[in-house]
């Protein structure tokens, strides 16, 4: 029976992953293909027989709970950590053992990052464009019998068949010294001047102001956005202190309260006095009475200005921030409509 190559291709199939097999045949060719994360692509199979897939070698996050996983990038590789992290997480059983390895644009960076793959095995993740490395990588991987994929692989392709036009194959096309870059650069400068109530003559210049009690996330959560180009500033909110008329007045920045249950501030504070050295029983700034009050007071101000309000509760830094995008962009849309 004639032999026909297959490639996996990332679909709605039930199978691990969701990712499928198409003739070669049936589909555009591209240069190369992306692999699994969960099987080999070493093979060929008959048109008229049924697929057969090997798994690979992969008993040590069964029997050691942990698992190597090597980012290869030929950039600074943000975009593999973000990637790989949201996928690691979904595993909680299991621990990766990180080894990121940026900047890797020639052989001999290449040889050294192979010689630790060889070393401490285990799922290869990369974003490389250039494809002598790729293709070494690629077959040391398969040597070694080890999962081996490129994440930006998938979606170039799927720009490529849509847009019918080739990438720039440009290392580090995303960070480059344009006008987007100082415009993050000015927001960070803006974010830290900013800080913990400070001058707030020109609070109007801001795109968000955060206000909350003490322990909200506020100043974390102001950098992310400044980060993201969000110029951001953060007044805290103390008890038996008005705040100020300059800031209940704002026009032009998106005013956003930030609070959290009683319970967790009172937990984050005592860990602050312990770390601090200044723990005192009868402290009312971790009196759960006193933090209820603070956390209803800074509600009812809120409220009373309409300003929208999230519970950081159990966000992370990042959803904080996303949320107040989202805040950000509706009511830039609504201005707009």
């Amino acid at each position: 029976m004639p032999c026909r190559a297959i490639r996996l291709e990332y679909g709605t199939a039930s199978s691990v992953d969701e990712w499928r097999l198409i003739p070669v045949d049936r589909v555009a060719p591209v240069k190369r293909a992306c692999p699994s994360p969960a099987w080999s692509t070493g093979f060929t199979a008959r048109s008229d027989d049924p697929i057969q897939l090997t798994p690979f070698n992969r008993p040590m996050a069964q029997t050691t709970g942990y698992f190597h996983l090597h980012l290869i990038s030929d950039s600074t590789g943000e975009t593999l950590i973000t990637v790989a992290r949201a996928a690691a997480a979904q595993y909680a059983k299991v621990m990766p053992v990180e080894h990121v390895h940026p900047l890797v644009r020639t052989q001999k960076q290449l040889d050294r990052v192979l010689v630790e793959i060889e070393e401490t095995p285990g799922i290869v993740l990369y974003t490389l464009l250039e494809e002598n490395l790729v293709a070494r990588l690629e077959q040391k991987c398969r040597a070694l019998g080890l999962p081996c994929l490129s994440i930006l692989g998938p979606v170039l392709h799927l720009f490529h068949s849509y847009l019918g036009t080739e990438s720039t194959h440009k290392v580090g096309a995303q960070h480059t010294l344009n006008a987007e870059y100082f415009r993050r650069i000015d927001a960070l400068n803006y974010t830290m001047l900013h800080d913990d109530g400070q001058h707030i003559d020109d609070l109007e210049d801001a795109d968000v102001v955060l206000v909350g009690v003490s322990r909200t996330s506020k100043t974390p959560t102001s950098i992310y956005l400044a980060n993201r180009g969000v110029k951001t500033a953060n007044v805290p909110l103390v008890p038996g202190v008005p705040l100020p008329a300059r800031v209940e007045s704002l026009k032009h920045p998106l005013v956003v309260g930030l609070y959290a249950t009683p319970e967790r501030i009172v937990q984050i504070r005592q860990n602050r006095l312990l770390g601090l050295k200044a723990h005192r029983d009868d402290d009312q700034y971790i009196d759960r009475q006193a933090v209820a009050e603070e956390v209803a007071a800074s509600r009812r101000l809120c409220a009373k200005h309409n300003w929208p309000l999230i519970d950081v509760t159990r966000r992370s830094i990042e959803e904080t921030a996303a949320a107040v995008l989202a805040h950000l962009v509706e009511r830039r849309r609504h201005h707009v409509s």
